[in-house]
């Protein structure tokens, strides 16, 4: 396990597109040590990219500046009792650093979106191409790290070709502090991604109950994130119950 804990409890509320802004995270708080709210693409490719999503129905921030939006959202949560984080999204390295600027003198974690895998994006070169072209996500990585920020990147597992515990590796030599990783069903990823770094690993996919945090804890995570019901309170009780049996930490409420 990592040395140095990002936020704590050790457990966050992971991005939801078009539905993680400030005042989810606030819902939240009571649970959780982080919010990684978005994810915003920040592009013009990107940014396109979305806009189509929107067009099949898909919910989608479009916000006519997004860094501003980015700066806004974070402001709201100035005073919350909970560390935001960004998820970001975009087709060339341009924005990325005036992001983690942003994230920087908010005292927010950036994270580099090499996850999504909708075709709509895909075909831009945001989240998964992405996370295949391993060089260029190093680059986005050096970036953003360059401006002193905290800077991750949510990573998804059971992607051909893609050996995460190698691209991990890479990401943590051109500055990454944590990774956050969608384990899909191969949660034993956690375990290989611990062993190969040094970085603070966030487990995510399937994290509902006392089983699934112990099993993600028991494969070495730092911490773990919940997705889809991080706007439930039912689901977040548990989940914070089971950090604080497994990881030692007790949530605020």
């Amino acid at each position: 396990m990592a040395s140095t804990l990002p936020f704590a409890p050790p457990l966050a509320l992971a991005s939801l597109s078009g539905e993680a802004d400030a005042d989810w995270a606030r819902a939240g708080a009571a649970y959780a040590g982080a919010a990684f709210l978005g994810g915003i693409a920040l592009d013009a490719d990107s940014r396109a990219a979305a806009r189509e999503l929107v067009d099949r129905d898909r919910t989608e921030f479009l916000p006519d500046d997004p860094l501003a939006f980015v700066d806004r959202e974070l402001e709201a949560l100035a005073d919350a009792p909970i560390r935001p984080a960004f998820n970001v999204r975009s087709a060339t390295v341009d924005p990325i650093p005036a992001a983690a600027e942003i994230c920087r003198d908010r005292s927010a974690l950036l994270e580099i979106n090499a996850h999504c895998r909708q075709d709509e994006l895909c075909a831009v070169g945001c989240g998964e191409t992405l996370l295949r072209d391993g060089e260029r996500l190093a680059g986005y990585v050096e970036e953003a790290a360059e401006t002193g920020a905290t800077v991750g990147v949510k990573v998804r597992a059971e992607v051909p070709g893609v050996d995460l515990p190698t691209l991990a590796r890479s990401l943590e030599r051109a500055g990454a502090d944590f990774v956050h990783v969608d384990a899909m069903d191969t949660e034993s990823v956690v375990a290989d991604v611990v062993d190969a770094t040094d970085l603070f690993v966030i487990a995510n996919n399937g994290v509902r109950d006392d089983q699934s945090v112990r099993e993600y804890v028991e494969h070495g995570a730092d911490a773990v994130s919940v997705g889809r019901p991080s706007d439930d309170p039912a689901v977040l009780e548990r989940v914070a119950d089971a950090v604080e049996r497994h990881l030692g930490a007790a949530a605020s409420r």
